[in-house]
């Protein structure tokens, strides 16, 4: 399972994985319990690969933001989300150094890390973010080389 199969449904909890297209929407699997369900275009859809956490310098993509969260916690799961709005600023500030806190509110920072509990309950492979990574960082050295 790849981050660009991951998806956020607005008004469903959790996270799904797309199983396959359909002419009018997909066929998703929830990650938590496994159940499967068509999702159409009524639905409000994000792929968390797609989005970003704003910072005081730059939007970093959220991939990174899990990435810097499992090298926190060693693989094991995050904070509880539901924690107070200190130490969720607090834990937040440590993982993303410089994350805009008027911009990023605390319900986003208890998304961001509920979706990554979810993701180590998920036994979703984390390792592969960071070889993401380094494959965009050597073709943008490659682009600006030529």
């Amino acid at each position: 399972m790849s981050l660009e199969k991951v998806i956020a449904i607005s008004g469903k909890p959790g996270l799904f994985e797309i199983i396959s297209r359909t002419k009018s929407g997909l066929i998703v699997q929830s990650i938590s319990d496994g159940k499967r369900f068509p999702v159409n275009s009524v639905h409000n859809v994000s792929t968390l690969s797609d989005i970003a956490i704003y910072t005081y310098e730059e939007e970093v993509p959220l991939p990174e933001v899990l990435s810097n969260i499992y090298g926190k916690e060693e693989g094991k799961s995050s904070i509880d989300p539901k924690s107070d709005k200190q130490t969720l600023l607090e834990y937040f500030g440590e993982v993303l150094p410089g994350f805009d806190e008027e911009r990023v509110y605390p319900s986003n920072i208890k998304k961001v890390i509920s979706w990554y509990n979810t993701l180590v309950e998920g036994k979703f492979d984390f390792e592969s973010l960071k070889n993401d990574e380094t494959e965009e960082d050597s073709e943008t050295e490659e682009s600006t080389s030529q």
